[in-house]
């Protein structure tokens, strides 16, 4: 197994790169999917977050409304720290039981985590930094993704700074151009993982 970090800040376009990287071959461990798998009705972390934030974090549906916890824990440190609390652990160890599978095989395994340099994981072959200027990323969230400019503003301020996050960078994805442009960075990118993992063999 060669142990990839992906990561990036919010609208970088991570995901588009994660889900690249699977169609050319990588196994990804999607931190965020783990999240959201974890807060469905029925798990103890969503009854954990319910409990902990009240009955309007739930939707009209009986599923977990995202926007309302975002709305309630943004602007409060305090409970920011709980739903880590509550979310962080389960998570944990989701993605340590889903690298064990994959630990005697010969895949390429992507870790996508949005605040992979703030964890300080140190057991990765390289680290992979999506980068795209924030005021780019800002106006794509906002056109793109219909996100509230200070909603998107306070995201991104509570991630590591950019250049913080291109310091750890072992390869950088330049995402400021066409999906054209980031079709190839990925082509010449996986080129350079396979060549690592046939040096890891």
């Amino acid at each position: 197994m060669l142990l990839i970090g992906l990561t990036g800040g919010i609208g970088s376009g991570k995901s588009t790169v994660s889900a690249g990287l699977a169609a050319r071959g990588a196994v990804v461990i999607d931190a965020d999917a783990i999240v959201h798998s974890l807060q469905v009705p029925g798990n103890p972390v969503f009854h954990a977050m319910v409990e902990r934030f009240g009955a309007e974090v739930v939707a009209d549906d009986g599923t977990l409304n995202r926007q309302a916890v975002a709305d309630v824990v943004f602007g409060d440190p305090e409970a920011l720290s709980d739903l880590s609390r509550i979310v962080h652990p389960p998570v944990v160890e989701e993605i340590a039981r889903r690298i064990a599978q994959e630990a005697a095989t010969d895949h390429v395994v992507i870790l996508d985590v949005p605040l992979l340099v703030e964890s300080g994981r140190d057991d990765l072959a390289a680290l992979v930094v999506v980068d795209l200027d924030p005021e780019l990323a800002v106006r794509r969230l906002v056109e793109s993704r219909g996100m509230d400019e200070g909603d998107a503003r306070a995201r991104m301020a509570r991630q590591v700074s950019r250049s913080e996050r291109l310091a750890r960078a072992d390869y950088v994805l330049d995402n400021s151009g066409s999906p054209e442009d980031l079709g190839a960075a990925l082509d010449a990118l996986w080129s350079v993982l396979a060549a690592l993992q046939d040096n890891a063999k």
